[in-house]
């Protein structure tokens, strides 16, 4: 994105979590990125993976930063140790991003990052791009139920992004039918007598790879029909809500 940068914009940003690095890497110019964390390389977490080749990394220790002297740390620094904790009495300019939950909170998140780098005008951008993303997908679930079943029998529930792409798209999470928490194991045995019109299930467990993933390949779990999108796509509240949704609502219209 080419646009003029503000003389006041932050010239040496750190990102302090995964979902920070994805944020910072769509809204920044690359010469402001002085640090992402070591996950920011990894495809199967992080969407833009390739993107952070050849970016700066660094763990998220307070010396190591300090070592940096940023203009501005993103993340939840103030949350997550007595070591970061010491950032914000040394001053740092913070920006602390909330979890996003769902497609308001990505929309909240991107504007913040976006105003605290420097290029607001992106944000907005950036948003405008996803309302044009979404604006065509249809309720294809068409109240049908599904779960979001993960390694070793773990089940996503309500109050999450998955949640809330299922809602977009016309699904009825079975978490919430079954008044499960945010995360709540469930057996193969409970999973076939709750009979879900679908699975979504992520792409690294297309195969058996260990125990996690083979129980989702259990012969009792064949008939439901399975929708398989990368992790990557939800982690996070990033742009990726979109191909996540739309990946979703074409695999329902295709069963």
């Amino acid at each position: 994105m080419a646009d003029a940068r503000p003389a006041n914009a932050p010239k040496r940003i750190v990102s302090l979590n995964l979902c920070a690095d994805q944020l910072v890497m769509a809204l920044a110019d690359r010469d402001q990125i002085a640090g992402l964390t070591r996950n920011a390389t990894d495809a199967e977490m992080s969407a833009m993976a390739s993107k952070a080749v050849g970016l700066p990394l660094a763990d998220n220790s307070a010396e190591r930063i300090l070592a940096i002297n940023p203009d501005l740390v993103v993340g939840m620094p103030a949350r997550r140790s007595a070591a970061l904790r010491m950032l914000r009495s040394q001053k740092y300019r913070l920006l602390d991003l909330e979890t996003a939950d769902d497609l308001a909170g990505i929309y909240t998140s991107i504007r913040a990052t976006a105003e605290a780098v420097g290029h607001p005008q992106r944000g907005e951008a950036l948003i405008a791009d996803m309302e044009r993303g979404l604006a065509g997908i249809r309720s294809a679930g068409r109240g049908r139920v599904a779960a979001y079943y993960q390694r070793r029998g773990f089940m996503t529930g309500t109050g999450t992004l998955i949640d809330d792409i299922m809602r977009r798209v016309g699904l009825v999470n079975l978490a919430g039918r079954l008044g499960k928490p945010a995360l709540a194991q469930l057996s193969v045995e409970e999973m076939v007598a709750a009979r879900p019109d679908f699975l979504i299930v992520e792409s690294a467990t297309d195969r058996i790879t260990d125990q996690g993933t083979e129980m989702l390949h259990h012969p009792a779990l064949r008939d439901i029909p399975r929708i398989s999108i990368p992790q990557a796509w939800t982690v996070c509240g990033t742009p990726d809500y979109v191909r996540a949704t739309r990946a979703i609502a074409a695999a329902i219209t295709a069963h």
